[in-house]
């Protein structure tokens, strides 16, 4: 088995030209937001846990590194370097470094294990991304719902477990968090109580969480009001075997990509049920596009712009769309005409990321409020020097540098690795004129 390493980073920019339709077949990487929290999970078990398609974005690396730092083993096979295992240890940590800890977000998974292995956890606020505040209060709620004790201060937080307890822990949500609906469900594993959710976050990336315990032996209902969580009725034993989805957004993204260029192409490696709100919006703006087992087929060629303009709300209720499909899903309704409406109250200070950029090539986009906008479509871009400065705006930002005139030249690569191991690379596959400059 071979230690995890953050790989280095090969590139300063990534230089795009619009070209030929993007056409072929590519298969898309184990989702991040998926793998995160099951890693998370893996070392909430105490078990020895294989994860299987875990992609080697560097979100993922850097929590493997997590994971090593406050005493886990970690390894990936040589055999099946997309494969994680996770085997637990009984060597007394200091806990994971703070200044890796700030780098992702989903370092506050982890609060869970680490209580359950040392009592504790102590962690910086969460970093990533900058697309608005990473509101803890939450999580916090859930867990002094089980006894346990937070306190903050201006570098992070603490939280302290409560002595054991029993019973069913009940919890409503005021909203449908992803991040507390997991913390919830992973304190309940260390806790061994059982759990009533209401209001649960139903995404794609918490119903993951909820297979993986099930494999493990607990039980599980889910339905949109409530979700409950039971323990095993004896102590299981042996191995636990997971496999982390396909990611939906980097599907999304690279279908957005096949639209906008007006070709044709299959996305393996996706469950058709985690892209459905994706799929109903490039149909609304006219793209043929279906699902058939784990396969997304757009057919764009020749497609004929619908009349109906676009409303793209990014929304957390079940069947809702996913905000990170909306950068992707704007930098292609670009192309088509209409009047197009998009909102994200979700991450509130992406527009500010995303909206700057695009108007370095030339978009007219009108600024409604904080989270929304408008624009009039079909717009001519233009090929200019623009910056990643998040994963989904680097995401956008190639898409957009498929239709624009000229060389669009992206930087802030560092971003955009965070979630995609190649994207560049994928496109490149479908027949995208782009290439990566090395320094």
């Amino acid at each position: 088995m071979a230690a995890v390493r953050i790989p280095p980073v090969a590139a300063e920019v990534v230089a795009i030209r619009p070209g030929s339709p993007l056409t072929g077949s590519v298969e898309v990487d184990g989702s991040k937001n998926a793998a995160l929290p099951l890693l998370a999970a893996a070392a909430a078990m105490h078990r020895p846990v294989h994860v299987g398609n875990v992609p080697r974005n560097t979100d993922v690396e850097t929590m493997l590194t997590l994971l090593q730092q406050a005493g886990w083993h970690t390894a990936r096979p040589i055999s099946d370097p997309h494969t994680v295992v996770i085997l637990p240890s009984d060597n007394i940590q200091s806990g994971p470094n703070a200044d890796t800890a700030a780098r992702i977000r989903a370092s506050y998974y982890l609060v869970p294990a680490l209580l359950g292995a040392y009592g504790r956890a102590r962690l910086p606020w969460p970093g990533g991304c900058r697309i608005g505040e990473r509101g803890m209060e939450q999580h916090f709620k859930v867990y002094e719902r089980f006894g346990d004790r937070a306190t903050v201060d201006d570098h992070g937080y603490l939280v302290e477990a409560a002595t054991a307890q029993t019973g069913t822990v009940s919890i409503m949500l005021p909203f449908r968090s992803r991040g507390a609906s997991i913390a919830a469900l992973l304190r309940a594993v260390v806790a061994g109580r059982p759990l009533r959710l209401g209001q649960p976050n139903l995404s794609p990336e918490v119903l993951s969480i909820v297979e993986a315990l099930e494999v493990a032996g607990w039980e599980c209902r889910v339905s949109e009001s409530v979700l409950t969580l039971a323990p095993p009725p004896a102590a299981p034993t042996g191995t636990i075997t997971w496999r982390v989805p396909g990611d939906k957004i980097e599907a999304g993204t690279l279908a957005c990509a096949v639209a906008a260029t007006g070709g044709d192409a299959r996305i393996c490696g996706v469950r058709g049920d985690d892209v459905t709100p994706l799929v109903a919006a490039l149909r609304s703006l006219g793209v043929s596009a279906d699902t058939e087992g784990d396969v997304l087929a757009v057919q764009a060629r020749g497609s004929h712009p619908a009349d109906k303009p676009l409303r793209a709300i990014a929304s957390l209720s079940p069947g809702g769309l996913d905000a990170d499909f909306e950068p992707p899903l704007m930098a292609f309704a670009l192309t088509r005409p209409g009047t197009h409406l998009f909102a994200d109250t979700i991450n509130p200070g992406r527009h500010g990321n995303l909206l700057p950029q695009l108007a370095r090539l030339g978009a007219e986009i009108h600024k409604v409020s904080l989270t929304e906008c408008r624009f009039t479509g079909p717009q001519q871009l233009v090929g200019a020097g623009v910056e990643a400065t998040d994963i989904r705006t680097g995401s956008a930002l190639l898409i957009a540098g498929l239709t624009a005139r000229g060389v669009t030249t992206l930087g802030g690569l560092e971003q955009l690795r965070r979630g995609h191991a190649d994207l560049p690379t994928k496109l490149h596959a479908l027949g995208a004129d782009i290439c990566e400059v090395t320094p």
